[in-house]
């Protein structure tokens, strides 16, 4: 296909280009203009049924983890409280999978997907997310909320009459999953980010430009911040001075990274190998090993709490409340409970990417800050330093969106100071999967519904 011609040069001597005037062709269109106000309306139910559901999921596992085990007299769960629950949470969800329309969503070893959501698998996700967060799955919320905001926006088009065309369903379908994706991040931009790298505009050629000017940023960041710091002088800037109290990085924080993020890309990829594998597994017989899967993450759990004493919620878990205490007070934990964390944790991750249902998140970032924070004492590593870039790196190596890694980790570090080495973490854990040998393909399970991609979807983790 050739290149359309420019339009003949205006005053200056300048040519608009195509794309251009393609932009203003669409925003003249009443069609579009109208589809662009029913997604900012139906953002408003959207982000109040998610803003419900996260609250509902919230006072549930509050409930399982916290009220029972007090209320029969035990200050933590003890040790076999994950197996029950656990097991419960694999028979319930392996019923909705092969019973409900739409599997429940979409499973967790194949990646956050931005697409695929329909008003008739929104019960099954709910069901299904219902039973896998509340009852100790080792994953996060996200993936359900993309999908029931996709749903619920596809859902309120066919009731409003909108459009019924392709284009229209995917413009709803992706305001819809942005809503509510939001309301977990508690930030637009990160919602806008993430939905828009998963919709994989540009494909393969905006990643091969993308890595060289992110990676390039990144080091640019590090040399002008140094030499600026050796010579004295300024050269001005736009910067907001917020009196975040962050160590200076120095050559140590950059080589340790660096190392770190190969190293998390490689941990990381093993994890959603047995991911993959457990949802090759759960499809032969979907209730029966769905189960079979869930009890063994319940078992790493009972694991955890007999070798550490620990809560056996810091595995069964996504891991999110968990991230503020690790960040916060990172001298609480020892050694051998961080590594008993790691080893538990992403074991249990591993089997619930290929079973229940949730998002892959949360348990990312908080093995990658565990790493982090394992790793702090090395010569030269500070413990923010080693935070940022295990996260970094976990989120990136699982996602397989290192801009949207990068947002969201400076996001929750609420600070700029970081960016170099969240950069680097990222692009270099990325690099590392990718050149890794793909992993195998997971079978479809369960009852799929006939829905249109609404964004597009993220590549296979």
């Amino acid at each position: 296909m050739t290149e359309p011609s420019p339009r003949p040069a205006a005053s200056g001597g300048r040519t608009q280009p195509a794309e251009a005037d393609l932009l203003r062709d669409l925003l003249r269109t009443p069609g579009y203009l109208k589809t662009l106000l029913f997604c900012a309306l139906i953002g408003i139910p959207v982000s109040l049924a998610a803003f419900w559901f996260l609250v509902g999921l919230h006072e549930l596992e509050h409930l399982m983890w916290t009220d029972l085990p007090q209320a029969l007299g035990w200050h933590i769960p003890p040790w076999w409280w994950p197996l029950p629950l656990l097991l419960v949470s694999g028979i319930l969800v392996g019923l909705v999978v092969t019973r409900m329309p739409g599997a429940g969503g979409h499973i967790p070893a194949t990646g956050l997907h931005a697409g695929g959501s329909s008003a008739e698998a929104l019960p099954g996700v709910i069901l299904a997310a219902a039973a896998s967060l509340a009852l100790g799955a080792t994953l996060g919320p996200e993936a359900p909320l993309v999908a029931l905001g996709g749903g619920l926006a596809l859902l309120f088009g066919r009731i409003a009459r909108a459009p019924g065309t392709p284009q229209n369903k995917a413009l709803m379908g992706a305001a819809g999953a942005a809503a509510a994706i939001s309301t977990i991040f508690g930030n637009p931009l990160m919602a806008a980010v993430l939905l828009m790298e998963m919709a994989g505009v540009g494909g393969a050629q905006l990643f091969a430009v993308m890595l060289p000017a992110l990676l390039s940023s990144g080091i640019g960041s590090l040399v002008f911040t140094g030499f600026g710091r050796w010579t004295g002088l300024s050269t001005g800037g736009l910067s907001l001075k917020l009196g975040n109290s962050f160590a200076r990085l120095d050559t140590g924080d950059v080589f340790w990274s660096v190392l770190m993020a190969v190293a998390i890309g490689v941990f990381v990829h093993l994890v959603l190998a047995g991911g993959r594998l457990a949802a090759v597994f759960v499809s032969m017989r979907p209730v029966v090993h769905t189960a079979v899967c869930a009890l063994a993450a319940g078992a790493c759990a009972a694991v955890y709490t007999l070798i550490t004493d620990r809560s056996p919620a810091d595995v069964a878990s996504s891991g999110q409340s968990m991230l503020t205490g690790l960040a916060t007070d990172p001298h609480a934990w020892g050694v051998g409970a961080l590594i008993a964390v790691i080893l538990c944790k992403g074991a249990a991750y591993a089997f619930c990417l290929g079973s229940l249902r949730g998002g892959p998140i949360f348990p990312a970032l908080f093995l990658g800050g565990a790493i982090g924070v394992l790793l702090a004492p090395l010569p030269g590593l500070g413990v923010v330093p080693g935070l940022a870039a295990g996260m970094a790196a976990t989120a990136t190596s699982a996602l397989r969106l290192p801009v949207s890694s990068v947002v969201l980790v400076v996001l929750l570090l609420g600070s700029t100071e970081m960016i170099p080495v969240v950069i680097l973490a990222a692009v270099v854990a990325f690099v590392t999967t990718e050149l890794l040998p793909p992993g195998r393909a997971v079978p479809p399970v369960g009852k799929p519904v006939e829905a249109p991609a609404a964004a597009g979807a993220a590549r296979p983790a």
